[in-house]
């Protein structure tokens, strides 16, 4: 009688297997080993959890051509933005894979080799998932989790009239980034489609006792400043040429503003500012974040009047757009 080996790798049901051989590696103690229903958290002491999820579609958050390495690290990196805008530290993951017939074991590899370069940067670790097999596009789904001091977490609601609305980083290259890698724009030097490819997620930008609201730029600029305005009733005004652009982008040509400022893919941070706290702002004109300073810029104000957001440009007149941004419905 042969008696099998209950721990052997070729013993493993091949679903198991494939777990063990990719996202072992990424696991931490919470997670036992990935060998259980699910992990045993304990949040940190005296802090509050922050809990979101966010999942990306091949062909439509990214392309099937784009390395493996960045469809991880963009995936945790969108998830960790929106912890970013609640003022949370991350830390933990549990990810969703479905994978279709088309991905190998070597675009695998490289996906848990984005991720686990990423999740030591921003230091966090895998708690668990699923994993399924599907015969549509590659489907990915994170849910994070991160914690905050007690009543400190920054919400979308808290906006006065007179309120500042700011930015942090620069707007519209993620999107320029896209239509670089469509060849629809130059790119010499590959800055917009790294920006595309690989958001700065502003995790550890100090909000608490500095913005009344806050939320990450996914969906276009103007589509989230209107749910800022939306969620506080109050209408928000928006000066285009105070809006930050990078040098790429203004080599794009003035053209290309629309998709700036409705494009989306930004993943940078909005947030309102009360008036007794922009002079600071003003004079520093940056925040530290986790990976370093980032630049902040006033680019409008919240007032009172019909929910809303205006555009208005250098000469203060109203600016019309297509669209003020993306909507997955």
């Amino acid at each position: 009688m042969i008696q099998n080996k209950p721990n052997s790798q070729t013993d493993l049901p091949q679903e198991f297997a494939f777990i063990r051989q990719h996202f072992s590696a990424l696991a931490g103690t919470a997670a036992l080993g990935l060998r259980d229903d699910a992990a045993v958290f304990t949040p940190p002491e005296g802090r509050e959890l922050v809990i979101a999820a966010d999942g990306m579609v091949e062909n439509v958050h990214f392309l099937p051509d784009d390395p493996p390495e960045t469809v991880g690290r963009k995936l945790l990196r969108c998830n960790l933005s929106d912890l970013a805008a609640m003022g949370s530290r991350p830390e933990g993951w549990l990810l969703t894979f479905a994978r279709p017939p088309h991905i190998t074991e070597h675009w695998v590899a490289q996906f848990c080799k984005g991720l686990k370069a990423d999740q030591e940067r921003f230091g966090l670790q895998l708690l668990g998932g699923d994993t399924t097999s599907t015969r549509g596009p590659l489907v990915l789904s994170l849910t994070i989790l991160g914690s905050v001091l007690p009543g400190h977490a920054i919400r979308r609601q808290g906006v006065q009239a007179g309120d500042g609305l700011w930015v942090t980083g620069t707007i519209g290259d993620g999107a320029l980034g896209l239509h670089a890698l469509k060849a629809e724009i130059p790119d010499p030097s590959g800055y917009l489609a790294e920006r595309y490819r690989l958001p700065q997620p502003r995790v550890g930008l100090p909000l608490y006792g500095l913005a009344s609201a806050a939320m990450d730029i996914s969906d276009g600029l103007l589509q989230d400043a209107g749910h800022l305005a939306r969620e506080n009733t109050l209408h928000v005004t928006i000066h285009a040429d105070s809006v930050p652009l990078s040098d790429a982008a203004h080599q794009a040509g003035s053209e290309w503003l629309e998709t700036c400022l409705t494009g989306g893919d930004d993943y940078e941070i909005l947030f309102a500012v009360p008036p007794q706290h922009e002079a600071t702002l003003l004079n520093q004109g940056m925040l530290d974040t986790l990976c370093g300073p980032v630049k902040v810029t006033r680019i409008g104000q919240f007032t009172q009047g019909p929910t809303g957001v205006t555009v208005l440009d250098q000469s203060g007149q109203k600016l019309q757009f297509r669209s003020h941004g993306w909507s997955h419905l």
